[in-house]
């Protein structure tokens, strides 16, 4: 069975930076490219970054791209995220790309003030 957890959201002030981590377990991160995921207050959850299965170059959304870095390490997905902007602001995700709809965690949340 598929578990997500997510950690290491929090309270940053803009320009600052956060790294997420998401600790996965049932092979998910072997078996199926891995992505983040961002919901904003009121809005609908997207995909913001994906790294793929095979190990080639990640791929992120426009409003990430150069400022955010998604790894794994065995089976813990990260999301270093830097120069953070009050845009920022969501609840954060991870599951595989595309994803399991029943796996879903609680995400993590990150707040950034300006």
């Amino acid at each position: 069975q598929v578990q997500l957890v997510e950690s290491g959201g929090g309270l940053v002030q803009a320009g600052g930076s956060l790294r997420l981590s998401c600790v996965t377990s049932g092979g998910i991160v072997s078996a199926r490219a891995m992505g983040w995921y961002r919901r904003p207050l009121g809005l609908q959850r997207n995909l913001i970054a994906t790294l793929p299965r095979g190990g080639d170059a990640a791929v992120y959304a426009d409003s990430v791209k150069g400022r955010f870095s998604i790894s794994k390490v065995n089976n813990i997905v990260y999301l270093q995220m830097s120069n953070l902007k009050p845009d920022d602001a969501a609840d954060y995700f991870c599951n595989s790309v595309p994803p399991i709809d029943s796996s879903w965690g609680q995400g993590t949340r990150v707040i950034v003030s300006s």
